[in-house]
């Protein structure tokens, strides 16, 4: 992730000491940093790490109204004038410093990890490869009880079909046909128990992510705190206090953009009134992205400032897909057989063969990469037999549609004669 970008800039002024003025700019945001750009001269004045922070107050004064303030390192910083507000961009600010300081024990990690083998690397990487197929093993058993409840409520209206073709039978049979009262009595029996296996599947719903954002609705300029849950059935957003603001089904959204990695819009179009908007901003929704790339793939529009995040993720998950496997077995080979040479096998990756060349991972990370390939592969193995299944079930549900379809035209036909 390109740790420059920009998240967001709001015009407004700051407090230069040396000169005891105030001056004209722009105070940015990125991932890690906060800077302030002069208009007129365009000089940085402020770029310090969010890290860096210890305090982020709104204050005010005789001589200074409406300031926002920021603690780094024993300098206090001013900020004034700021639009569209101060509770907004204070708002935004104390959110992603928050989360970059429940992050630091992870950035320590990471800064040790470039110290670390490459076993605990290739780790790392399988790890994050099993978390996003079990993401994607939780959409797919979703869509799998869906499909599953159509076919119950196709069977039940194949059953109703059933009783209205005796109905039928009985009114077209003659009136000294001794048979005709019994033709339809029998087949009620079974149907009260339909409803019960339906009723919950929301209760057994599972939460794949939740993360808190910075929510705007339509386009208010006011923001507050909450946070975003994405179910595989569509997604939720709540307030600080849980308490759902709005919740949209996947047939309800529209279209999903993406304006920046941390950035989205979700929307759903009314036809003579104002749509539903929500604007979600937060230092997660890296995060939360490719699960909803997952689940909308159709609806989701990347502008112009995400489009470096896309190629970003994607190219690294081409490799990581075509070589990781690989690359981990080759390692765990170099372990189970150390006197012969991991890099012997033709058609092996330059990156691969060097890594073998200069690391090596030791017995306790090998025996965690088989672990952890041993997973992969039963998640991939029931992954694929869950879409064979869904393949059969989508089958059975078109001749379904197709088979009722014919008999209530039939019984039409036969209604007709009789009227």
């Amino acid at each position: 992730m390109n740790k420059d970008i920009r998240i967001h800039s709001w015009p407004g002024s700051y407090y230069l000491d040396t000169s005891k003025q105030w001056v004209s700019g722009r105070l940015s945001l990125t991932p890690v940093a906060i800077r302030f750009t002069a208009d007129k001269t365009g000089e940085l004045l402020v770029d310090f790490h969010l890290s860096g922070i210890s305090e982020i107050k709104k204050e005010s004064s005789n001589l200074i109204f409406s300031s926002l303030t920021i603690l780094e390192k024993n300098t206090k910083h001013w900020f004034s004038s700021l639009q569209p507000s101060r509770n907004v961009v204070f708002n935004i600010l104390e959110h992603f410093w928050r989360e970059q300081l429940l992050s630091s024990e992870a950035a320590g990690a990471e800064a040790a990890a470039l110290q670390s083998t490459k076993g605990k690397e290739l780790t790392g990487l399988l790890t994050g490869s099993q978390k996003r197929l079990e993401d994607t093993a939780k959409v797919l058993h979703y869509q799998g009880e869906q499909f599953d409840n159509i076919m119950r409520g196709l069977n039940k209206i194949e059953g109703d079909m059933d009783v209205a073709d005796r109905l039928l039978t009985e009114l077209e049979s003659p009136s000294w046909w001794p048979f005709s009262s019994k033709l339809w009595k029998a087949p009620l029996e079974s149907k009260p128990k339909e409803t019960a296996t339906v009723s919950d599947s929301k209760n057994q719903e599972g939460i794949i992510i939740r993360i808190p954002v910075i929510i705007t609705h339509r386009t208010d300029s006011n923001v507050k705190p909450g946070k975003l849950t994405l179910f595989a059935s569509g997604l939720e957003i709540s307030d600080c206090n849980s308490q759902v603001i709005h919740r949209f089904e996947s047939k309800d959204v529209d279209d999903i953009r993406v304006h920046t990695p941390y950035e989205i819009s979700v929307r759903q179009r009314f036809i003579g009134k104002p749509d539903t908007s929500y604007r979600l901003l937060s230092a997660k929704m890296p995060e939360a992205i490719p699960i909803l790339e997952m689940q909308f793939s159709k609806k989701m529009q990347f502008l112009e400032d995400a489009l470096g995040f896309v190629g970003a993720r994607k190219s690294p998950q081409v490799d990581l897909g075509t070589s990781i496997w690989q690359a981990a077995t080759g390692l765990l080979g170099g372990v189970a057989q150390p006197s012969s040479p991991v890099g012997g096998r033709e058609g092996m990756d330059k990156d691969q063969a060097q890594l073998q060349k200069h690391e090596k991972i030791s017995q306790e990370e090998a025996k965690e990469l088989k672990q952890i390939l041993k997973k992969l592969k039963g998640l991939a193995l029931e992954t694929e037999a869950e879409l064979e299944r869904q393949d059969e079930a989508l089958d059975s549900i078109t001749t379904s549609v197709d088979r009722a379809t014919l008999n209530i035209d039939k019984q039409n036909r036969r209604m007709k004669k009789l009227t």
